[in-house]
């Protein structure tokens, strides 16, 4: 089989994987109750399945392979699922197993994908309460638009929900934990918005604060990662070895792609966008490796913790060492996403497996490297 021919039949599998995805949410979505004419019909519809399809019919910035002409899923935004990775390659491609065993392992695949796509929403208009985001890849957040208490009702009924499908306990207490390590690094991130954790962390080494970042990183971004991936190697019964050691690759992954999103809210035109955010807490790395380096932050009566919003961002965007911890923290984030690739084509069963995780990644993985690339240009390496 040529290499070419062998990209274009793993390209095709990816999105019949993902084209079944998007199916499976319709049919999520169509299996809830319809709306009546009744006062409770109508109450319902209202304030739950209309923020329900619309918290899981979004779309926007979520496109990872180009729409093609006759391919499956069509013109359609397709997005590739990890849990689909794990069950081609832990059970094969199509006109390699026919199996019954085959069979049944995808039926749960396809419970644990809407389980974890479900998850992953409810973790969006959660983050957006939290965060006080107005606007998600373009649309209004859902609180914005429902308002917050609905938003929040809906978030925690999209969890539950989410549970219940996957009707396969190894799995659910997958998602369990997953789930308890999100909410865990969200209260880590949250914490740096207090005066208090402000001036212990600026009061620290650059080691511990470096160790408090990975600690909020792991939990949060990289359980974005490890979520999909550790259900359905729980549905599927993969043995522990390979689970850790793919559990360690998503970590690496995570970090990567934390330290992304924490450069772009620095420089955020190489991010696609032309504001700065997040400049309400002391989570970013950024901000972390400036306090080590150079002029201390100005501290008017003593209160250090108060470093934050505008005094924030003047530090950081004037600080004369801010060009070297960008090319840096770019630098970091590609090794860290290419040992984290290394890893995984370690256990993988054959080269169409691997292929197949990089098309899953490498919408990510490769704003990672044009990022790097970008301040590489710019200090003039």
């Amino acid at each position: 089989m040529g290499a070419g021919l062998g990209a274009t039949r793993v390209d095709g599998v990816v999105r019949r994987d993902a084209a079944l995805l998007e199916d499976d949410l319709r049919a999520f979505l169509g299996s809830l109750p319809p709306g009546g004419e009744s006062a409770q019909a109508t109450a319902l519809h209202r304030a739950l399945l209309t923020p329900v399809a619309d918290a899981l019919g979004s779309k926007v910035g979520q496109q990872a392979l180009a729409p093609a002409a006759g391919a499956p899923g069509g013109a359609a935004p397709l997005r590739p699922s990890m849990v689909y990775w794990a069950y081609r390659n832990y059970r094969g491609f199509p006109g390699e197993s026919g199996d019954e065993d085959a069979s049944a392992d995808l039926a749960v695949v396809r419970r644990v994908a809407v389980a974890v796509r479900v998850l992953l929403k409810a973790a969006v208009v959660l983050d957006d309460i939290q965060d006080d985001s107005h606007v998600r890849y373009g649309e209004p957040a859902l609180h914005v638009t429902h308002g917050v208490p609905v938003a929040l009702n809906t978030g925690c009924w999209l969890i539950m929900e989410a549970l219940r499908q996957v009707a396969d306990p190894a799995v659910a207490d997958s998602l369990v934990r997953s789930v308890g390590l999100g909410f865990t690094g969200q209260a880590l991130d949250l914490a740096t918005r207090s005066a208090r954790t402000r001036a212990e962390l600026l009061a620290a080494s650059r080691e511990a604060r470096v160790r408090f970042w990975e600690s909020v990183a792991e939990r949060k971004t990289g359980t974005l990662f490890r979520m999909p991936l550790d259900a359905a190697l729980a549905g599927l019964r993969v043995v522990e070895e390979e689970r850790h050691a793919l559990d360690e690759a998503m970590r690496r992954l995570g970090l990567a792609s934390q330290l992304f999103n924490d450069l772009t809210d620095v420089v955020p035109e190489l991010g696609g966008a032309n504001t700065h955010e997040d400049f309400d807490g002391l989570s970013n790395r950024v901000f972390l490796e400036l306090l080590g380096s150079g002029p201390r932050p100005a501290d008017p009566g003593g209160l250090t913790g108060d470093l934050t919003g505008a005094r924030l961002r003047s530090y950081v965007l004037h600080h004369p060492n801010l060009p070297d911890v960008l090319l840096e923290l770019s630098a970091r984030a590609v090794e860290l996403k290419r040992s984290a690739k290394e890893a995984v084509h370690g256990v993988c069963r054959s080269p169409r497996s691997a292929a197949y995780f990089d098309v899953t990644i490498d919408r990510k993985g490769h704003l990672i490297d044009r990022l790097h690339e970008t301040l590489r240009r710019r200090s003039g390496g």
